[in-house]
């Protein structure tokens, strides 16, 4: 891997924007309910995350779990968090919405796009879910779309590395940045890397830490996700700097 490759965290809250900068990551990609693929920040989450790391911080704008067919409604929720993620400082927010037939949401998102400028724009991985990446990689770059969070529409960046290159080469020069993302760790990034020529990964680094909760009432929970009541996926600093490092080995 001749050039540096950059890293981007994906974090769901305070501690862990602070153990991804801590350990080396160049850009975080902030979000609540990663267990859900990630939802939009609280507006206290974000304030609080800016001031403390000193990186760039993207904003996932996504107002609910599941698909990203959206109603006018939802749309309407989209905009005002762009417009929330801007007067707070981020430098980019991550969005994307689909039709039901698959194609992007061109409507909705020219109107996200140019609300958000001059943020940098992410397509987060409603991507992975068109039905023509080509074709959708064509109407981000037209409008004019930075880039492009995707695991070549496999279940693990690794696993759909043909796709990612071929977007590599689809974006060329003056199209949208592909961003591998999905199962993206120390031991594989750089297969990773040098299969596709992808210049950024996305990656979370967590492992299960114990709550710190004595009293547990049995069989009580609001939470039916895994993982459970008394456990939580955490960032890593250690982890972090394992995959830095491996972007960088020589």
């Amino acid at each position: 891997m001749p050039q540096q490759v950059l890293v981007e965290l994906c974090v769901d809250g305070v501690e862990s924007a602070l153990a991804a900068a801590e350990g080396g990551a160049q850009r975080l990609e902030l979000c609540t309910g990663l267990v859900e693929g990630g939802t939009t920040p609280s507006a206290g989450t974000l304030e609080l995350v800016l001031e403390r790391v000193r990186i760039p911080v993207v904003v996932l704008v996504r107002p609910r779990r599941g698909d990203f067919l959206y109603s006018s409604a939802e749309v309407e929720g989209m905009l005002r968090d762009v417009a929330a993620a801007k007067r707070a400082g981020a430098r980019g927010v991550a969005l994307g919405a689909l039709r039901a037939d698959g194609t992007l949401d061109v409507s909705a998102l020219t109107e996200l796009v140019r609300l958000a400028r001059p943020l940098q724009i992410t397509c987060h991985r409603a991507f992975d879910f068109a039905r023509d990446p080509l074709e959708a990689l064509e109407v981000l770059a037209g409008l004019g779309v930075e880039r492009v969070l995707t695991s070549g529409g496999a279940p693990t960046a690794l696993a759909g590395a043909e796709r990612l290159a071929q977007l590599v080469r689809a974006a060329g020069a003056g199209g949208p940045s592909i961003l591998a993302g999905g199962g993206v760790r120390a031991h594989n990034v750089r297969e990773l890397v040098e299969r596709c020529g992808v210049r950024e990964v996305h990656a979370t680094a967590r492992e299960l830490a114990p709550s710190g909760m004595r009293h547990r009432p049995a069989g009580l929970t609001l939470d039916s996700a895994a993982p459970g009541a008394w456990e939580q996926l955490a960032t890593r600093r250690a982890l972090v700097r394992a995959l830095v490092e491996a972007t960088s080995a020589p």
